[in-house]
């Protein structure tokens, strides 16, 4: 006990000062590797900053065994030295092995910095996402159906890497899907896991596609056993479904410049354009006057035939009027469209009930 307060005492309270100091400059081996040191201390963090960090110190520690083994002459410093240069040496290998081992294919290398990298999501959770998809990007050629409405199952959730698909119902066109959008998303979560069912829409390629797909009880299996991942997939999945809605939304324009809520049932059949022959029919229809009965005529000044409209329903349809809205649709709807349907703007008495 008395020899560490003997030990301690003279290190704190006496030290012992170097009485002889050496004029004469240390190597360029030294200065060198304090150089290396001070850049390496300045690095980042992540795996190029550990890259950065662990080969600028490989090489001071370098510098340090050189400047111990030709000027020190020190065996002591020289061991140290070697041994903390191949430790780094060691780590640096390992980063660059995992760096290489990390690395995806262009298509889910821009998938991650389009979607998952601005969420921060980390590459090891990325990796689980790819590997269940089983790292394929599936081709779809223009004019090319993903899925046949009434006849497809829905068996996969499908994301667009690049192209266009058309999204169609009975033959009338509803919103397209772009690139980093799901193709099947409202099938996917109308659907639960024991649930087996079909698309109500048909899905075309208008150019030359490519998507990557996942396997509908692979990945059911995926977000059971990872909870952030399941999180994930609801986010983007509910991001992605508001997105065709508001497209579909945007379809729908009432005379008075309300746009309806998309969210009101059976709206999706009177998406669709009307036919030339059929909207000319109606104007016919709507604009045919009646003729005077009698052929003589009348004594005294004649007065202005007035044509009177032949109607055939309780509510007669005015002509649409022209829309700005642009897509392959731009035939806009007016209320009288929606009169027959259940929750919709015309069972309303006023604008305000139907906002509540």
């Amino acid at each position: 006990m008395s020899e560490e307060n003997t030990f301690l005492d003279r290190i704190i309270f006496h030290p012992l000062l170097c009485e002889n100091w050496k004029y004469i400059m240390e190597g360029a081996a030294y200065h060198l590797a304090s150089v290396f040191f001070l850049l390496g201390y300045m690095g980042g963090s992540g795996t190029f900053g550990a890259i950065y960090i662990f080969g600028f110190l490989s090489i001071g520690f370098l510098c340090s065994t050189v400047w111990g083994w030709l000027n020190a002459c020190g065996l002591d410093i020289v061991i140290w030295n070697v041994l903390l240069f191949l430790i780094c040496l060691f780590q640096l290998a390992h980063l660059i092995y995992q760096l290489r081992k990390d690395t995806f294919s262009e298509e889910f290398g821009l998938l991650y910095k389009q979607i998952c990298q601005p969420l921060q999501v980390p590459l090891q959770t990325y990796k689980e996402i790819v590997k269940c998809c089983e790292e394929q990007v599936l081709p779809l050629a223009k004019d090319q159906t993903y899925a046949v409405q009434g006849k497809t199952s829905i068996d996969r959730l499908s994301f667009l890497l690049s192209g266009r698909v058309k999204v169609s119902q009975d033959g009338q066109f509803l919103h397209y899907v772009f690139p980093y959008q799901f193709l099947d998303s409202p099938e996917w979560e109308s659907l639960r896991p024991s649930e087996e069912g079909t698309f109500q829409v048909t899905l075309t390629a208008e150019t030359d596609s490519c998507f990557i797909s996942w396997q509908r009880k692979k990945l059911y299996l995926l977000l059971a056993k990872e909870r952030y991942i399941a999180r994930l997939f609801s986010v983007l999945l509910g991001y992605d479904i508001s997105e065709k809605l508001y497209a579909l939304n945007e379809k729908l324009f009432a005379k008075f410049g309300l746009q309806f809520d998309i969210r009101l049932p059976s709206l999706y059949h009177v998406l669709g354009p009307a036919s030339d022959t059929e909207v000319e029919k109606e104007v016919a229809e709507y604009e045919e006057p009646v003729m005077p009965i009698g052929d003589s005529p009348a004594v005294g000044p004649t007065a202005p035939v007035v044509p009177c409209t032949v109607s055939h329903s309780a509510h007669p349809r005015k002509s649409r009027p022209d829309s700005d809205l642009s897509g392959e649709d731009s035939t806009s709807l007016v209320l009288e469209d929606f009169a027959e349907l259940t929750g919709s703007f015309m069972d309303y008495m006023s604008e305000g009930e139907y906002l509540k």
